[in-house]
């Protein structure tokens, strides 16, 4: 008895409009009822149809680019992302196309490029400098329209990126406007008074965190320098200390001391304040110590009251309340005799990351600049004015605010986990049901039918159940392998022609979540993940981004608007074909994560640390300058974090090669080298061909290298191993 044929069809669809929630939603976009036998040709004429309709408008759109990305990031008519380096005021000419900047510094040095692998963190000091001017503005235009009665004066915490370069560009812009640092522990201190030496001499260096003898005497030694040092007490005992080492260096100390507010932000990032929180003194605390410097002549030292409600304050509602009893505090304390100047609200300054706006999320906040600093210029104006009080200095430490949008975190899918459906007359129907049981046969004609009546959601369910009684049997050992795989091709020929959601998607990606993006699988921050080109194409794969890591939380399935998937594209296997200037390559940028990641980023499976380029707007014709590149850690780097040698294991494997390999030693040797030297994430093309260019032990993959790595290391005579320069 010959089998009917299986003929599922799909009610056409109409094109969704642009949009998460449509993309979301899924869309077939069939024309008309296919066949199971049809060629998928029609399918894909259908999708070029619907993709000629998307545009960068609906890209930008779909992600949100213009929700949490203005006024620094857009979509160009490209359907590349540019970086706008001046906020608002970027004129048209000074956009830089952030694929541009990948394609010049990933390129080989042989035709014009860097060199560098990924992953990538582009740094773009303009955007720091107008983050910096824009968040002094603000202040500026609260404290004139409010008439306030003294100004604002602005430290970065370094905890959120000590980076060198990061650093010195703040104490650089900051400079005419007396911005300063502050630190939380001795090496922050330390870096903090180096960098202040260059900086504006009213600037303030804010000492925080616990403290012993050593830090104490570090900061008192930094006043020795006129530098505008403030010790913040975090603890009572702390108090004594002061005392005690500041008599001992004849030094004048400028103390703070940080309160321990009942106002409490109940979002992830408030679970340090309130009464309970980590740091701070209570109310009774303060009184003992106010009591403390009294008896010692010192209390005119007390100068500053400092507060954190904690990170991502959500709305000016919260951000008014606490300032609020803050400085009912610091009236308090001027009222008891302290010679109070500065009230530092610390941080909490919040970044919008899903461009919600929302004053209920941890991803987002329901203000700006403006209303940020208006809210608490009028929280302390409003006490002080009721209390007859001298308006203090306004201090923040809005670190996070600062940096977090002048760094892109850029990466690579290296692949993607897209099933190959077969076609009907590609799957043997007699081979299938040669194993199949009574109840599985019976699956298989019910099945049929289904797909002879149309009738799209029993054929799902028949086709579902045919595969778990197959799997079941093969569990067994009664059903062969090559059976199965060929009912798991008609599952999925099945599920894909009558329109059923296609399945995430896994992509591979060429990074490390531990290292590079800490926070998303450590406390489940989410970053916003665009590609950053080839958004005139619509996105038709919904995908979830796997790292290289031999770990299950080294993925991220988490993104903004609360979606479990992110909208991606076909990966192009092809050489120039689509991707937008990118030979076929798929980027995607992490953006808003320029505080914390580097900070905090881990050496799970050895992956290390990203390179790393610095990028200025200029007016040549590309509109960017590369001012700063270097790569990032190699194996030999993060092997040396482990306490290994890299040198004496290189010589163990050469003369392991010499022992075991023969007339091949060169070739083995060169190669291991190499390995040492490049970075350990993946790279797609390799340039070393181990033909290499023997000099005393020395191999490099052609003479360009080779001179370049002799320049480099041939006057070392310590350097006893060798490097292939990719």
């Amino acid at each position: 008895m010959g089998m009917p044929a299986l003929a599922c069809c799909v009610d056409a669809a109409a094109v969704a409009p642009p949009g998460y929630a449509d993309f979301i939603a899924g869309d077939s976009s069939l024309a008309a009822a296919v066949p199971f036998s049809s060629s998928t040709n029609d399918t894909a004429a259908s999708e070029d149809s619907v993709s000629t309709q998307w545009t960068p408008s609906h890209s930008a759109a779909l992600y949100r680019i213009d929700s949490w990305g203005a006024p620094y990031f857009m979509v160009n008519d490209s359907g590349n992302i540019v970086v706008r380096p001046h906020g608002a005021s970027t004129l048209a000419h000074q956009e830089i196309d952030l694929l541009k900047v990948v394609k010049r510094v990933s390129d080989p040095k042989s035709v014009g490029g860097l060199g560098l692998q990924f992953p990538l963190i582009v740094r773009f000091p303009d955007v720091l400098k107008n983050r910096l001017e824009s968040l002094q503005s603000a202040f500026e235009s609260a404290v004139q329209a409010q008439a306030y009665g003294s100004h604002y004066q602005g430290v970065y915490p370094v905890k959120c990126n000590q980076d060198r370069f990061i650093v010195e560009d703040i104490v650089k812009f900051g400079s005419p406007f007396r911005f300063g640092l502050e630190a939380g522990s001795k090496p922050e201190l330390l870096l903090a008074m180096n960098y202040l030496c260059k900086g504006n001499r009213e600037a303030l260096l804010v000492c925080n965190g616990f403290k012993d003898a050593e830090y104490i005497s570090l900061a008192l030694l930094a006043r020795k320098l006129a530098l505008n040092t403030v010790i913040v007490l975090e603890q009572e005992e702390e108090v004594k200390l002061v005392i005690e080492i500041s008599k001992k260096l004849s030094v004048r100390p400028v103390i703070g001391l940080r309160a321990k507010l009942r106002t409490k932000h109940l979002g992830h990032f408030g679970s340090t304040s309130g009464e309970k929180g980590k740091f701070g003194l209570t109310t009774n605390q303060i009184l003992r110590v106010v009591k403390e410097l009294h008896g010692s002549g010192m209390l005119d030292c007390l100068q500053l009251l400092h507060f954190h409600i904690g990170s991502q304050i959500p709305s000016t509602d919260l951000l008014q309340e606490g300032v609020g009893e803050a400085a009912q505090i610091y009236s308090e304390l001027v009222l008891l005799g302290a010679n109070m100047k500065v009230i530092d609200i610390g941080g909490g300054l919040g970044i919008d990351y899903d461009g919600s706006k929302s004053g209920n999320s941890d991803l987002s906040v329901s203000y700006g600049l403006e209303e940020y600093a208006s809210a608490v210029v009028n929280a302390i104006r409003a006490v002080c004015d009721r209390k007859s009080i001298k308006h203090p200095i306004i201090c923040s430490e809005s670190g996070r605010a600062i940096v977090s949008h002048n760094s892109i975190l850029i990466f690579e899918a290296m692949d993607a986990a897209a099933p190959k459906i077969p076609t009907m007359n590609q799957i043997n129907i007699p081979f299938i049901m040669e194993g199949l049981s009574e109840d599985a046969r019976a699956d298989y004609w019910n099945l049929s039918e289904a797909a002879m009546r149309h009738d799209n959601e029993t054929c799902l369910f028949y086709a579902d159940q045919l595969k778990q009684r197959c799997v079941e049997r093969f569990k067994e050992g009664t059903l062969g392998i090559e059976q199965l795989g060929a009912v798991d091709g008609l599952f999925d020929l099945v599920t894909k022609t009558i329109g059923a959601s296609e399945p995430v998607r896994t992509y591979l990606v060429n990074l490390s979540v531990f290292s590079s993006i800490p926070d998303s699988w450590s406390i489940g921050q989410v970053f916003p993940i665009v590609p950053i080109h080839r958004l005139d194409e619509k996105p038709t794969v919904k995908g979830v981004l796997f790292d290289l890591t031999c770990d299950s939380d080294g993925k991220i399935d988490k993104f903004i608007g609360g979606q479990t998937s992110l909208p991606l594209h076909e990966l192009d296997s092809g050489s120039g074909g689509g991707g937008g200037g990118a030979n076929g390559r798929y980027f995607l940028g992490m953006f808003l994560g320029g505080a914390y990641q580097e900070a905090l980023g881990g050496f799970h499976n050895l992956f290390g640390g990203s390179s790393v380029v610095t990028v200025l707007q200029s007016d040549g014709p590309q509109s960017f300058a590369v001012t700063r590149a270097m790569p990032g850690s190699s194996c030999a780097d993060v092997l040396r974090m482990m306490q290994h040698e890299p040198e004496l294991m290189f010589d163990t494997l050469k003369h392991r090669a010499e022992e075991f390999c023969g007339f091949d030693v060169a070739a083995l040797s060169g190669s291991i080298a190499r390995s040492f030297h490049n970075m350990p994430y993946l790279e797609l093309t390799s340039s070393c061909s181990l033909t290499a260019l023997n000099n005393g032990g020395f191999y490099y993959c052609n003479e360009e290298d080779y001179n370049a790595a002799l320049a480099e290391y041939g006057d070392n005579e310590d350097e006893q191993w060798s490097y292939c320069v990719a």
